[in-house]
């Protein structure tokens, strides 16, 4: 018997969290989020693969999560910062652990291969 139906994991945490992090950007900026405030093109300078329109969009959508802060400034010239939520730093030791596994994996294979 199944019971994982389809509204079981709508409302699950994993699926949530899954939706949240799944951007092909989504934990890196989280991560460098978590370390400092940050601006615009501070972000786009550590991903230099990333397009103008790509970072924009992935910092809307976690925006909309609520997981990132946009804040303007209002001076001349505009001043917009990104920074995390109070439930968005959560999420730090969260990635930690994947970066450490991650690491721990990339070793799995290193010793595969040999």
């Amino acid at each position: 018997m199944n019971y994982y139906t389809n509204e079981i994991l709508e409302e699950c945490g994993f699926t949530n969290a899954q939706r949240i992090l799944s951007g092909k950007w989504s934990m890196l900026i989280i991560l460098f989020l978590s370390e400092k405030t940050m601006r615009f093109n501070e972000i786009q300078r550590l991903f230099p693969d990333i397009t103008h329109a790509t970072l924009t969009k992935q910092l809307r959508i976690l925006e909309d999560y609520g997981i990132v802060v946009r804040n303007v400034y209002s001076q001349i010239p505009p001043k917009v910062e990104y920074s995390l939520s109070d439930i968005g730093k959560k999420l730090k030791p969260i990635l930690d652990s994947v970066m450490v596994w991650g690491e721990e994996y990339k070793q799995v294979l290193k010793k595969d291969e040999a």
